[in-house]
């Protein structure tokens, strides 16, 4: 079983995926942020390390689904390789962060890994509103994420909603994180797990 979580920065996919590791006892696979090499840089000089920091996560995220497929072990997901594909890398390149030279390497990169590997079994979208995704920022407190602008988080909105209704790569559940706050409510996170447990159920029943 693979359940990736997808979301905007701040949605809270790395706290659902602890969450869902605890409740469920899959495997929890993380996005690297913390040895990441290019992310304070990129924060600080986007133009510059753009194409750099997205070839990092691309290569970070294919050898995490090589190895998936490879342990056959039931896991959760923090972020999918197609969120780095269809929303990450095209805003840069539209917003004149990446060059289209750039932006075609890496379109051409991931077409070739995409061939290798499959989707997951359950994507689960985090969907959630700009002040939302402000405030949980703030709140986690990290330091590169300062200089993240309202019309970044915007327009990458936007691109996850347009990926969402485009996405055919499985099933897809969507958790409006604005009314389910499954963080600090117990209730909440327990209408989340039974919306999860519904999907997996239909997965098992096909």
């Amino acid at each position: 079983m693979h359940v990736a979580i997808a979301g905007n920065i701040g949605a809270g996919k790395t706290t659902l995926t602890e969450l869902l590791n605890k409740h469920y006892g899959w495997e929890a696979i993380y996005e690297d942020v913390v040895k990441n090499p290019y992310l304070d840089d990129f924060y600080a000089e986007m133009e510059r390390w753009s194409f750099n920091l997205q070839i990092y996560f691309l290569n970070n995220r294919f050898r995490q689904l090589l190895d998936i497929q490879k342990n056959g072990n039931d896991v959760v997901q923090d972020r999918s390789i197609y969120e780095d594909a269809h929303i990450f890398a095209p805003n840069l390149n539209a917003m004149g962060l990446m060059t289209h030279r750039d932006f075609s390497n890496y379109s051409a990169v991931f077409e070739l890994m995409e061939s290798l590997v499959k989707g997951p079994d359950l994507m689960i979208y985090l969907r959630s509103s700009i002040s939302n995704l402000v405030a949980q920022i703030h709140k986690r407190g990290r330091d590169y994420e300062n200089s993240i602008s309202i019309e970044y988080l915007s327009r990458l909105n936007e691109r996850y909603e347009a990926w969402v209704h485009n996405y055919d790569k499985g099933k897809i559940l969507i958790i409006d994180v604005d009314e389910l706050n499954f963080v600090d409510s117990k209730e909440d996170l327990g209408v989340v797990i039974e919306k999860i447990d519904a999907e997996l159920s239909g997965l098992f029943s096909d």
